[in-house]
């Protein structure tokens, strides 16, 4: 289980969302920050991860850059970024970094994803997000 309360957990979320720039938080529509201990072994499956794998945080949904005209057009269920609490707390104890910039770092990923970039793009900026920090 993780070590810290799921509500302290929470507040970090908030923190790390408040950071986005201003611009990206303006554009964010219809999306569900989850939070989960693990993720599931469907989801495991799915992003093909060995046993000793795990991830931070995972996007489901339709980025922003392939919505269509008719997105949202009757019911509509939400994009949702799950952030999975242990493995982030085990990354921050490992990197000796607070939970807060694992979270901070986690949500700038995710949210990378619903803006539409795949996964070579994001570790790309975030390569040149740590040049600037």
């Amino acid at each position: 289980m993780p070590s810290m309360e799921k509500q302290e957990f929470e507040s970090l979320i908030e923190d790390g969302f408040a950071l986005l720039p201003e611009w990206a938080r303006k554009k964010i529509k219809n999306v569900e920050i989850l939070v989960e201990d693990e993720p599931s072994r469907e989801v495991r499956k799915r992003e093909h991860l060995a046993d000793d794998e795990t991830l931070l945080g995972y996007y489901q949904g339709i980025p922003l850059s392939a919505r269509g005209e008719n997105y949202g057009v009757g019911a509509t269920m939400p994009d949702t970024i799950t952030l999975y609490q242990k493995p982030i707390e085990e990354a921050a104890e490992e990197d000796g970094v607070p939970v807060a910039r694992v979270v901070a770092d986690t949500i700038w990923h995710e949210f990378a994803h619903h803006f539409g970039m795949d996964e070579h793009v994001v570790h790309e900026r975030e390569r040149e997000r740590g040049k600037k920090t």
